[in-house]
């Protein structure tokens, strides 16, 4: 096994490495920006090093002076955690071409679905659902257009370099399709280096449904059930529970299957996600394939009893998968609210500042995944998700009763979150039944809002 391993990454997620790192009996390196100084991670760490300024590009984004710390430290091993560097396929092969190991599948991976044109090739050839749209890179806004027409309004334009909704542009009519081709082309350029961009219709109104999959270098894949993601604003994900309310057994399997397929259409090795959309008439589509841990990840463990985290560096190292898929578990229903520090009734503007005041929900089957403590200051460099909270059910009405006890008794006082706000969600009619698609809290988001004012909670006080 690894003797030592540098975290690539920063805050929550490298806490969370750090911790399974230390079961396993492996030291871990640090790294942190001047503003990250203070951070949680680097004083969990035995070891820590300051790898430049604030600004990610100057820090937690520069390759080299990454790995001169990992080489020099003695390290055998990069965990890249989610975020950042994890999906960069420039940083995995230059991680092994200094001799070390990247925790998660190869550079030739990452790009092959990293290009969302070419997994969507990839797909269709492993007999996976996609969408109906272009078949690769569209050519000119012409060739869109006849597409579109062919396919029926309205259809997404989505930059094949892209994620996070960069360089996407929801298009409704052909009267849009030349400025909006245009605008998602020069976003993509901006954001990515790569203007390319592909065409998909829109399915509207659906559930987004994930599968967890771990993957041996011995070529056996399996699944860890799927993960309901359709409580979304602006296409991020803001609450996640497992599995999903809505799934029969029989589509459970048909989708788990199709994200084996997808995940063997390539040489992967590790922890990933495949994702789908899921319309109303019961039909599923493929969307992308996610090579890194995500952030939703411990509600999958929660159900299943296994560290994801610690099988990703199992795997790294050479072992085998622990179980087999006819094995696999899954036991009750677990739910994560992300936490945020931003002022939902401001345009959800982020609260950056110093916390004063912190206590955490506990009590049986409830897990906080954070990295922050009294008087941490919050820095605005950086992602605003502050905490996950994660709790475990016997059944899903019982996990829903559980996460509500727990943002009733969160405190976070010197900065405002979004905690109100995701109580009053859980009594949202469509997230109790299970009904909500990635529409729904954007659309019932203003009456939310309002209720957010009358349930007080102790962080708001």
């Amino acid at each position: 096994m690894f003797r030592k391993i540098l975290i690539a990454n920063r805050g929550e997620i490298a806490v969370r490495i750090m911790r399974s790192c230390r079961e396993m009996g492996i030291n871990t390196v640090a790294i942190y920006s001047t503003a990250d100084k203070n951070a949680l991670h680097v004083q969990m760490a035995k070891e820590a090093y300051c790898i430049g300024r604030p600004v990610p590009k100057d820090s937690y984004l520069n390759m080299q002076a990454i790995l001169t710390v990992a080489l020099e430290t003695g390290c055998e091993a990069v965990h890249p955690g989610y975020g950042l560097l994890s999906e960069n396929a420039d940083f995995a092969d230059m991680v092994e071409a200094v001799g070390l190991k990247f925790i998660g599948p190869s550079g030739k991976t990452i790009n092959e679905l990293g290009d969302k044109a070419n997994a969507r090739r990839l797909m269709q050839k492993a007999g996976v659902p996609v969408p109906p749209g272009s078949d690769g890179i569209l050519t000119d806004v012409q060739q869109a257009a006849d597409i579109a027409a062919e396919i029926g309004y309205p259809v997404l334009i989505k930059a094949s370099a892209g994620g996070g909704g960069r360089g996407m542009r929801r298009i409704d009519n052909a009267e849009q399709m030349s400025q909006l081709f245009n605008e998602a082309a020069m976003e993509a350029r901006s954001a990515f280096g790569d203007g390319s961009l592909y065409l998909e219709k829109l399915i509207e109104n659906p559930k987004h449904i994930e599968f967890q999959i771990l993957a041996d270098q011995q070529g056996n894949v399996i699944h860890l059930g799927d993960r309901d993601c359709s409580w979304q604003r602006r296409r991020q994900k803001v609450i996640e529970e497992t599995p999903c309310a809505r799934l029969s057994d029989d589509l459970r399997n048909e989708m788990g299957e199709a994200a084996i397929r997808a995940i063997k259409s390539v040489d992967y090795e590790g922890a990933g996600t495949v994702e789908f959309v899921l319309d109303n008439q019961r039909n599923f589509y493929f969307i992308e394939v996610n090579t890194r841990i995500q952030v939703e990840h411990p509600i999958t463990e929660m159900v299943t009893g296994i560290d994801i985290v610690r099988e990703q560096i199992r795997i790294a190292n050479g072992a085998s998968l622990p179980i087999t898929q006819e094995e696999m578990q899954i036991r009750g229903h677990a739910i994560e609210c992300r936490i945020n520090a931003e002022k939902p009734s401001e345009n959800f503007k982020s609260s950056p500042g110093k916390i004063n005041n912190y206590i955490m929900p506990g009590g049986r089957s409830v897990r906080i995944d954070s990295a922050i403590y009294p008087e941490y200051e919050i820095s605005p460099y950086y992602d605003s998700m502050v905490a996950k909270i994660i709790v475990h059910g016997n059944n899903r009405s019982h996990a829903i009763r559980r996460m509500r006890r727990c943002l009733e008794e969160l405190i976070i006082d010197g900065v405002e979150t979004n905690a109100a706000l995701l109580y009053v969600s859980l009594f949202d009619q469509s997230m109790i039944r299970g009904t909500y698609d990635t529409s729904t809290l954007e659309n019932n988001l203003d009456d939310l809002l309002k209720y957010e004012t009358v349930f007080r909670l102790p962080a708001d006080i």
